[in-house]
C-alpha cells in the first residue's frame, strides 16, 4: 500500500468528516471547555495520521498512527458522556461512535500493513 500524499488515506478522509460531524454537532453547546477537548480530539486524529505520514518514515508514522488511534477513542468517550449530559442526541452519539470506531479500525489495519 503506497500513498503520495496523506489526503489519499481512507482514514484520513474518514477523520476529517469525523471532524466536521463534531464541530457540527456541537457548535450550540455553552460549555466550552468539553467542546473544545472533543474537538481538539477529533482534530488530532486527522493531525497525527497526516503529520505521522509527511514524517517519511514508517516507524514515525506507525508512532502517530497510534497517537490518532488513541484519540479516536477519546471521542468516543467523550460522546458518551456528551449523550449522558443531554450535549447530543443518541442518534448522534451513536453516529460518532461508529465512525471513531470505523477510523480506529482503519488505523489498525493501516499499522499491521506498515
Amino acid at each position: 500500500m503506497k500513498f503520495n500524499s496523506f489526503e489519499e488515506i481512507l482514514a484520513w478522509q474518514k477523520a476529517k468528516q469525523l471532524s466536521i460531524s463534531i464541530y457540527n454537532d456541537f457548535k450550540d453547546v455553552r460549555d466550552y471547555d468539553f467542546k473544545s477537548q472533543i474537538q481538539r480530539a477529533s482534530v488530532s486524529v486527522m493531525n497525527n495520521i497526516a503529520e505521522g505520514f509527511e514524517r517519511g518514515s514508517n516507524k514515525d508514522f506507525i508512532k502517530f498512527l497510534y497517537i490518532a488511534k488513541g484519540s479516536c477513542g477519546e471521542v468516543r468517550s467523550m460522546s458518551y458522556l456528551a449523550e449522558s449530559l443531554k450535549y447530543i442526541s443518541q442518534e448522534k452519539s451513536l453516529a460518532i461512535n461508529d465512525l471513531s470506531t470505523a477510523i480506529s479500525k482503519m488505523l489498525s489495519g493501516l499499522i499491521k500493513t506498515l
